[in-house]
């Protein structure tokens, strides 16, 4: 079969590729089509656009590159018309994904949605169109099953591809990671702050503001795919390191973490890593993101999924080196540290085991 994928951003391309994996073990004729990254080209086929040249953050860059946002759209209608899929797979990424759903449904090309969108924390009318024009919708937290059926659309829970992800990583030295990395022998605080350059710019800002508060430790920062690794040279010194495309062995090696909210809470609390959540976007974002989102008290997915404060957000003002300090504090030792483990414990129980990857490949195999 011809499998069109479609993945606007990292979190995307780990998932797209861990699903083109389970499908070439269903269908080893497999032909991929995709718009992704270099996980999903280390899988093969063809790689149609890089999803760094798709990600636009906020409101504001969003209406910037309005002109660029409506060209991809275009050429991604041409694109699939030309090659004529047996399914088009849409990996999240919602205002481009359900874009293209409509215009593949009426071309009578299957349609098939992986990772929900965030429906329930916004724009919640778009369950309209998932109903019209989306064959399959595949959802990987427990509560999104409920909240389609509400609305009256089936859906599959087919557990959370993270755990497909981290069950296969080997097991790590953190001496030899230290040594590979030129790292000093002081333990880690690892810095995720994000994939885009101005939200690594103004999150690294803040996060390094602690330095002077740990100076027993040394802080690496993950670097993003995305980026250059001479982006990140500003920000290096005797004890600030950078680790690119190693965040999960990085992770793995830390004691604590500061992550920037987005899927890599949640990879962090699986890796069992204790985390301060951050955000803080520009005051007008902020503004119309508190308008629009609604009934949600958390940004993380950590607590999303347990329903309850797990780990420490910090948001918007509330996102200062005095909180930073007071927060990382309490998790690099103590009874928070022991709790927030704990919980980490509910949490994987919560989302099940791994096999969300290959239960996704039985239901797009299915359709």
């Amino acid at each position: 079969m011809k499998y069109y994928i479609i993945a606007g951003e990292a979190s995307g391309d780990l998932h797209g590729s861990n699903l083109m994996k389970a499908i070439k073990h269903k269908d080893p004729q497999a032909e991929f089509r995709f718009w992704g990254g270099d996980l999903m080209k280390a899988q093969g086929g063809t790689l149609v656009k890089h999803y760094r040249d798709l990600a636009f953050m906020g409101f504001l860059e969003v209406v910037m590159n309005l002109r660029t946002i409506l060209n991809n759209i275009k050429f991604c209608k041409e694109d699939i018309q030309k090659n004529r899929p047996d399914v088009l797979i849409l990996v999240d990424y919602p205002g481009f994904n359900l874009r293209i759903a409509r215009f593949a449904k009426e071309l009578g090309i299957k349609v098939v949605y992986y990772i929900s969108p965030q429906l329930w924390a916004w724009k919640e009318g778009r369950v309209e169109i998932i109903r019209k024009y989306v064959d399959e919708m595949m959802v990987i937290l427990p509560f999104e099953e409920d909240f389609y059926r509400k609305h009256g659309v089936h859906s599959h829970f087919v557990g959370h591809p993270l755990l497909d992800a981290i069950s296969d990583l080997e097991e790590i030295s953190i001496e030899r990671f230290k040594s590979e990395h030129g790292l000093n022998e002081k333990e880690i605080i690892a810095l995720l702050p994000g994939s885009r350059e101005q939200e690594v710019e103004k999150m690294l800002e803040i996060m390094l503001s602690v330095r002077p508060q740990f100076q027993n430790y040394q802080f690496v920062i993950a670097g993003a795919p995305s980026l250059p690794k001479e982006f990140y040279q500003k920000y290096v010194d005797d004890n600030v390191h950078f680790v690119s495309n190693k965040t999960y062995d990085l992770l793995r090696c830390s004691k604590a973490a500061l992550v920037t909210s987005g899927t890599a809470t949640l990879e962090t609390a699986l890796l069992n890593i204790p985390e301060v959540v951050c955000y803080r976007g520009s005051k007008i974002s902020y503004a119309i993101a508190k308008r629009l989102v609604k009934n949600i008290n958390y940004i993380s997915l950590v607590n999303l999924i347990m329903d309850r404060e797990v780990v420490k957000e910090l948001i918007q003002n509330d996102l200062n080196t005095k909180n930073l300090v007071e927060e990382l504090n309490k998790i690099l030792s103590g009874e928070r540290r022991e709790q927030v483990l704990n919980d980490y414990h509910l949490l994987r129980e919560k989302l099940g085991g791994k096999g969300a990857s290959d239960h996704a490949a039985e239901v797009i195999l299915k359709v």
